[in-house]
């Protein structure tokens, strides 16, 4: 009897600890699925275009029907885990998987890439931060974008192209980021990406850094990332293969437009933004500088650095606890290689139906001007990387209608 007893002490014990381990470490499942519906215009020429991520043959918006990628959405649908688990001494370990899906045929988005969103593993600490690698967001996109426009109300209030990443087109690989704590609504981010390319040390790495704080109704947020370029073969850089980008370059979105397509093989790539919002009761102003350059060296296409100069100025309107409206207007010039001007404006609203699904109605338009390249290319409207249009037409309408629920 009395080594039943002993038994069954020992198991009650051993159960109580399997509980209190298991209480200590959480996985969770989340995502959000996306349907929408898009409208084009372009100097006259109306189209609905195919809803988000539907793949047709070439990338341009042109002619009586859509002949281009439409990948114009809010959100984007994705689906995810992380997870936590209480490793001891206030520490605890983390990791995050992410993929980004096309809801009209199931295929993958981001390159094809199973994580293409995010794959992190690493530590935390509440008084010394975070330290976690593979492949992540930057700084900029983690601390800049959560007080733009855009994070309300989707890439229709993004920069022409996204040539400064203002719509979250970069991801890198092989990168370490430390996170701070937030000390009295401050808080610092910085990232080092190696480039991962056999014969080159400085090939494709990236690096940058971003500091944020907020203090009562204001937000303020600055940051700079430095992309480098390929590694040079018989004089000429690899340009990246957005085809297959985890094995050519680590900021493997950027180029996705016809805007900077034709810098590519840039020495490197730097990005400077500063970013402010101001709340006032239900209205929140929001305005954001940028730099970006690409540099140009013996190995690169094109000859000198071209630049963009980007400044955004939005709205934001909380009108009712279920309805959320903005409007935006940003204008970027370019210079360097090119000498093109482009104003944009947008409009937005939300409306929530529950706490986990919604509806929106978001649009921009947008007018381009000038010479795009150094071979004197007539400029090309591209709102945000949602399309864009043909290269006879420097004018852009773009009006979307979507279903998001989140789970």
């Amino acid at each position: 009897m009395k080594r039943l007893a002993l038994s069954a002490i020992s198991l009650g014990v051993l159960a109580t600890a399997a509980s209190a381990a298991h209480a200590q470490s959480a996985v969770t499942l989340y995502g959000t699925i996306e349907k929408n519906v898009n409208f084009f215009n372009e100097e006259g020429k109306n189209q609905w275009a195919t809803p988000a991520g539907t793949t047709l043959s070439g990338t341009t918006l042109s002619g009586a029907k859509p002949t281009g990628t439409s990948t114009a959405n809010a959100k984007g649908s994705c689906w995810g885990l992380s997870g936590s688990e209480d490793v001891g001494s206030s520490v605890k370990a983390i990791f995050k998987l992410e993929n980004s899906f096309n809801i009209n045929n199931g295929y993958f988005s981001q390159g094809s890439q199973e994580f293409g969103r995010q794959a992190y593993v690493g530590l935390q600490h509440d008084a010394y931060g975070t330290v976690t690698v593979g492949r992540q967001y930057v700084p900029d996109t983690d601390l800049l974008h959560k007080i733009t426009a855009g994070s309300y109300l989707g890439s229709a209030f993004a920069t022409p192209g996204d040539v400064d990443n203002y719509n979250n087109s970069i991801r890198v690989n092989n990168s370490i980021k430390y996170t701070s704590p937030m000390w009295s609504g401050l808080q610092f981010e910085s990232l080092y990406a190696f480039g991962n390319q056999a014969g080159t040390l400085g090939g494709r790495r990236s690096w940058g850094a971003a500091l944020g704080r907020t203090n009562g109704p204001v937000s303020i947020a600055a940051s700079y990332q430095h992309y480098s370029g390929g590694k040079i073969t018989n004089g000429v850089r690899n340009i990246p293969d957005t085809t297959m980008p985890s094995t050519k370059i680590a900021t493997d979105s950027i180029f996705n437009s016809p805007i900077n397509s034709a810098y590519a093989s840039a020495s490197s790539l730097k990005v400077a933004r500063v970013a402010s919002q101001y709340t006032i009761g239900p209205v929140k102003i929001g305005t954001s500088y940028s730099n970006a350059q690409y540099m140009a060296d013996s190995a690169s296409l094109f000859k000198q650095t071209q630049k963009y100069n980007t400044c955004n100025v939005s709205a934001i309107y909380q009108a009712t606890p279920a309805l959320l409206t903005g409007i935006g207007y940003s204008y970027t010039k370019s210079s360097g290689n090119s000498s093109a001007k482009y104003n944009q404006v947008s409009l937005g609203a939300n409306y929530s139906l529950s706490k986990r699904t919604d509806v929106y109605l978001i649009g921009a338009w947008q007018k381009a001007t000038g010479q795009q390249n150094s071979t004197g290319d007539k400029a090309q409207a591209s709102i945000g990387s949602c399309g864009f249009s043909s290269t006879n037409s420097g004018a852009q309408g773009y009006v979307s209608l979507g279903l998001r629920h989140r789970f």
